[in-house]
C-alpha cells in the first residue's frame, strides 16, 4: 500500500487492479485529511507510510491545501475494463482535482482554414 499511495501521491493517477484500487482509497484519503491539518504532529504520522521527504513535502504542501475546504472523497475510482493477460479488472484510481491540475493549457484558436491566402509578390500559382 506504501508504493502505491506514494505512487499516487506522486502521479495524480494510477492504473491498477479493482480490488487494490479500493484499498488504496481509504488508505489514501486518511494521509490527505492528515496533510488539511499540516501539524508537524500529522506530518510525523504521514511519515510513518510514506517514506520518500519529496513525495510527503507534496502531500503537505500542494494536495493538503487543495482539499481544505472539502470533508472527504478526495479519490476516484474508474473501472477501465479487464487486463489482457489474465483477465483481472483494471481500474484508474485518481485525485478529484487531478485532472483540471495536470491538464495542458489550452490551445489558441486555429486560423480559419477556408480562407486562402494572399499571394505574394515572389510565390506562383
Amino acid at each position: 500500500m506504501r508504493s502505491l499511495a506514494s505512487s499516487l501521491i506522486e502521479r495524480g493517477s494510477i492504473e491498477t487492479t479493482e480490488a487494490k484500487a479500493k484499498e488504496l482509497r481509504p488508505y489514501v484519503e486518511k494521509l490527505i485529511t492528515k496533510a488539511k491539518t499540516g501539524t508537524l504532529h500529522s506530518r510525523r504520522l504521514a511519515g510513518r507510510q510514506i517514506h520518500k521527504r519529496e513525495t510527503a513535502d507534496k502531500l503537505f504542501a500542494d494536495i493538503g491545501p487543495m482539499f481544505a475546504t472539502r470533508q472527504g472523497g478526495y479519490t476516484r475510482i474508474l473501472k477501465t475494463g479487464h487486463r489482457k493477460g489474465d483477465g483481472a479488472e483494471m481500474a484508474r484510481i485518481e485525485l478529484i482535482g487531478a485532472r483540471a491540475a495536470d491538464a495542458p493549457e489550452a490551445k489558441p484558436a486555429k486560423a480559419d482554414k477556408t480562407a486562402k491566402p494572399k499571394a505574394t509578390a515572389g510565390s506562383r500559382k
